[in-house]
């Protein structure tokens, strides 16, 4: 398959708002590609490269050579100079990714060279996300739609699923395993407590909402991995929570839980102190002396050999609390009971944590999901998103960038709608590691008065409310807005979308 090919159909794709009309065109793409060709084509219209990071930034794509006359590179010869850019390294390394990039470049086209820039820039945003890729990957191979999206989140990308499913080896393999982590739930928004329990029914599940750190923690024998929320493996950092779980009376398990850092009070440390355990690689034994984490565990996958994902949300807590002792538990009540729910809410604010979750009790897991079955319930509302350009500041926060524009996802377009700005909120040293920070990721200059950035930032916004606002495209502001922390356990794919932001009620 030609390169020219895949930059065509990502053009189509960005070209169109129709989410039927994106996933077409990607099916119609898969179809045309060789089987090796699948899984790399998949990424590239994903935004992403199968090689993740190369070591080329914006600065190196500002100036490229005049473009090839025609088409002629494959898309086995980019993904190859891609990987050898990448793996250079040692003395002279840069001239040499200089040179092989000049090289690619000069074999391009121009439309081809535009697909390249957006690519290796991080900012291919046309729309190809996770659910009109499953959708297109569906259309491509005639399987379920569902079936691919399970896949994907049972333990294998949708460069992998994509293969399979074209290659005729079928979905089978892609199944919960333990050891491989799988895609966290995740859950919406729901006003209030009272909001909570009429979205599910008249009667819910709440849990407290620890501000910690979500962990999934595998056990197979004796062998035990903790994995964070973005699935990175983490089990070196974590010795205590190991050692926690080897003690459970079971063979086999896979559980979502929280760990968090309690004052000897019992109170929660602030995110940020828990955070930090997740970074340290060295001298782990002196951190868990210091900064000991415990973990509490609020739902089981897997125990024993039997998968619960499937399960009733009562079934699977029912598996939990016959292997997890209620210490290592989060807490909870079942009600139907507007009062017991407030009562409930205001118990879980008193320790010091940030709110409730409010779970249907007949939900199964849906796995890297944000389903209706699980809501979340704050005192303050607050919303995850994204940055999208950020402004330098005067006075005492000259030489910082400071005013952050916040931007919603839009499922539908792939894009995102702003929402506002802000400045509140922001520490002395949140200044300092958000200048490093955004430029880092700016998508142009940085010397004038607004950068833009490329969206992959998620920061908690808290705010007092929502208002019209003719001054943004989606005809809302955010009142009040204000930066809790920024959240570097979530891509700008699981920010929070522009109907989320549509369920709060217009002030």
């Amino acid at each position: 398959m030609l390169l020219a090919d895949v930059a065509a159909a990502s053009a189509d794709v960005g070209a169109t708002s129709s989410r039927l009309a994106k996933a077409q065109r990607i099916a119609d793409a898969l179809r045309a590609a060789e089987a090796t060709d699948v899984p790399i084509v998949v990424s590239w219209l994903s935004g992403e490269l199968p090689q993740r990071q190369i070591g080329v930034g914006w600065a190196a794509l500002r100036d490229v050579p005049p473009a090839a006359g025609t088409a002629s590179l494959t898309v086995q010869q980019v993904h190859a100079t891609l990987s050898a850019i990448g793996a250079t390294a040692g003395a002279g390394s840069q001239a040499r990714r200089a040179t092989l990039l000049r090289e690619l470049f000069e074999a391009a086209t121009v439309g081809e060279q535009l697909f390249l820039r957006r690519l290796l820039g991080g900012e291919l945003r046309q729309g190809a996300l996770l659910g009109v890729m499953s959708d297109g990957i569906a259309k491509a191979s005639g399987l379920p739609v569902a079936a691919v999206r399970r896949a994907a989140m049972l333990g294998g990308n949708l460069p992998d699923v994509a293969a399979a499913a074209l290659g005729g080896t079928g979905l089978d393999g892609f199944a919960l395993r333990v050891g491989r982590p799988v895609g966290p739930m995740l859950a919406q928004t729901a006003t209030s407590v009272d909001d909570a329990l009429a979205r599910l029914g008249g009667e819910a599940l709440f849990e407290s909402k620890l501000d910690g750190a979500r962990v999934q923690v595998h056990r197979d024998g004796a062998d035990v991995a903790i994995f964070t929320r973005t699935l990175e493996e983490i089990t070196d950092r974590l010795p205590e929570v190991v050692e926690a779980v080897r003690a459970l009376p079971v063979r086999s398990l896979v559980a979502d839980g929280e760990a968090i850092a309690l004052r000897p009070d019992g109170s929660p440390q602030p995110f940020q102190v828990t955070a930090s355990r997740f970074g340290r690689r060295a001298d782990v034994a002196s951190a868990r002396e210091t900064l000991p984490l415990q973990a509490f565990l609020f739902d089981v996958l897997h125990l024993d050999g039997a998968e619960l994902l499937d399960a009733p949300t009562t079934e699977r807590l029912a598996a939990l609390d016959a292997v997890v002792p209620e210490s290592a538990r989060v807490a909870r009540l079942v009600t139907s009971d507007p009062a017991a729910a407030h009562d409930f809410l205001a118990q879980t604010l008193e320790r010091g944590h940030e709110g409730v979750m409010a779970k249907s009790l007949t939900a199964p897991y849906e796995a890297g999901r944000r389903g209706a079955g699980w809501l979340k319930v704050k005192p303050v509302h607050t919303l995850d998103l994204v940055v999208l350009a950020v402004e330098w500041g005067s006075g005492r926060r000259k030489g910082l960038l400071s005013n952050i524009h916040l931007g919603a996802r839009d499922p539908e377009s792939g894009g995102f709608v702003m929402l506002g700005k802000t400045f509140k909120g922001m520490t002395d040293e949140m200044l300092r590691w958000q200048t490093a920070r955004f430029t880092e990721l700016a998508d142009g200059p940085t010397d004038g008065w607004v950068v833009r950035l490329r969206p992959e930032q998620v920061v908690e916004i808290a705010f007092d409310g929502i208002q019209t606002s003719s001054r943004y495209p989606g005809g809302m502001a955010l009142r009040f807005a204000r930066v809790l922390r920024y959240r570097d356990d979530k891509s700008a794919a699981e920010a929070d979308t522009i109907d989320t932001v549509r369920q709060f009620k217009l002030d």
